[in-house]
């Protein structure tokens, strides 16, 4: 067991996990649960209440009672899943994609994104990572032997994409531009001008761009989402990696996908039933069912877009908490250091509010003395409304214990 303790398989601290021990997370989460916390902590909309639409529900029912779910699909995905995805993926993201071609199902996203990754690192690559990013972003490059190498995202610059940084910690050991869009937990929209120079900085460097965009479907105050694949000269070297847990609300299904060029997926292709085997054969029915049920993502959209006002409203409020509105998704991002550490801050929202919130360390060293709220979690509204309450209440009391509020 020794090869546990290398810093490859070091455990990530505090986040998610500084209410509980690392290795019974889910039971430990469980018990908060029972004991009446809430958690706000999952980029799991609308968790823990029940939220699959009727047309996804019938779909499935249907095919439960074909039998079919028993059996496998082939290890790339089903063809009716990949052409319901190439069809998104022309209309949404302006990427034409052959389904048999440029498609890839995945078991979730988060194994998407470490496939997509698995081609291209060896031993001591250096993976620029602008930061804050998702945990997995770090953990992964680790995984594979590689370095990740972060790139500071100002909150003053509103966590644009510093191209002039990017050029500063690039060596030769560079292979990989690794990037969440949006950004978790920031939930920044790159914008086009910032990507195209992008572009023209992973093409003029023979670099490789893996651009993660989970959260894409939800963008907000009419700012534009552009697919880096999409742009001149990216198609050719870059994976994008999806997912239908956020946008979609189907966390639970475990259903990602990549979409490359057809050089890139031959190696992703041939290594797809070593690594990810099948994915869940009842659940790309229902993710098909999802893709061709134009409502669900305009009712969510709008649930979404009131919470966010709403989060931004109550936390922002609070003297000492400095924060953005949120541009897309179902994420909060706080500044509290004028509080507290993070640690300080979370364990104070846990024993006030009842609400298990992320620590910002796990998601890059520009993550410290910061919070990740889901406001996404919960589909009763009112339920929502008094978690946030909660928070604010208890942010209040610890602003006026720092003297940041009269008493």
């Amino acid at each position: 067991m020794r090869h546990l303790m290398t810093p490859r398989f070091r455990p990530l601290q505090g986040g998610l996990f500084s209410a509980v021990s690392k290795a019974d997370v889910g039971e430990g989460v469980g018990d908060l649960i029972k004991a009446g916390v809430d958690v706000m902590a999952w980029a799991d909309p609308f968790f823990p209440d029940p939220s699959i639409p009727p047309s996804v529900q019938a779909a499935m029912a249907e095919a439960l009672a074909s039998g079919l779910p028993s059996h496998y699909t082939m290890p790339i995905g089903s063809l009716d899943l990949r052409r319901a995805i190439a069809k998104k993926l022309a209309a949404r993201n302006g990427i034409a994609a052959d389904p048999s071609r440029n498609v890839l199902v995945t078991p979730g996203s988060d194994s998407g994104l470490l496939y997509a990754m698995m081609p291209f690192l060896e031993q001591g690559d250096e993976v620029l990572i602008p930061d804050p990013s998702y945990p997995s972003n770090f953990m992964n490059c680790r995984l594979l032997g590689a370095v990740p190498v972060s790139v500071p995202l100002r909150a003053e610059d509103g966590y644009q994409l510093d191209i002039a940084a990017l050029e500063t910690a690039l060596t030769p050991r560079t292979k990989m531009v690794l990037l969440s869009h949006p950004n978790n937990p920031t939930s920044t929209v790159f914008r086009r001008e910032t990507l195209e120079a992008l572009a023209r900085f992973i093409v003029g460097n023979d670099l490789i761009l893996v651009c993660d965009q989970a959260f894409e479907d939800h963008v907000f105050d009419d700012v534009e989402m552009v697919s880096p694949a999409a742009l001149p000269g990216m198609w050719e070297r870059t994976v994008t990696v999806f997912s239908i847990s956020k946008g979609l609300g189907l966390s639970g299904f475990r259903v990602g996908y990549l979409a490359a060029d057809d050089r890139i997926m031959d190696a992703l292709y041939g290594g797809a039933v070593n690594v990810l085997g099948a994915t869940n054969t009842l659940s790309q029915i229902g993710a098909v069912a999802a893709f061709e049920d134009e409502t669900i993502l305009p009712a969510y959209f709008q649930i979404l877009d009131r919470r966010r006002q709403l989060a931004h409203a109550t936390f922002s409020a609070v003297s000492g908490v400095r924060m953005q509105m949120p541009e897309s998704g179902m994420l909060s991002w706080l500044d509290v250091r004028a509080l507290g550490t993070a640690a300080e801050v979370s364990a104070h929202i846990l024993k006030h509010a009842r609400v298990l919130v992320n620590e910002g360390e796990p998601y890059g060293s520009e993550g410290a003395g910061h919070l990740r709220i889901v406001h996404g979690c919960f589909l009763d509204e009112d339920r929502a409304q008094a978690a946030y309450a909660r928070i604010g209440a208890a942010l209040h009391l610890l602003a006026r214990d720092r003297q940041l509020l009269p008493a």
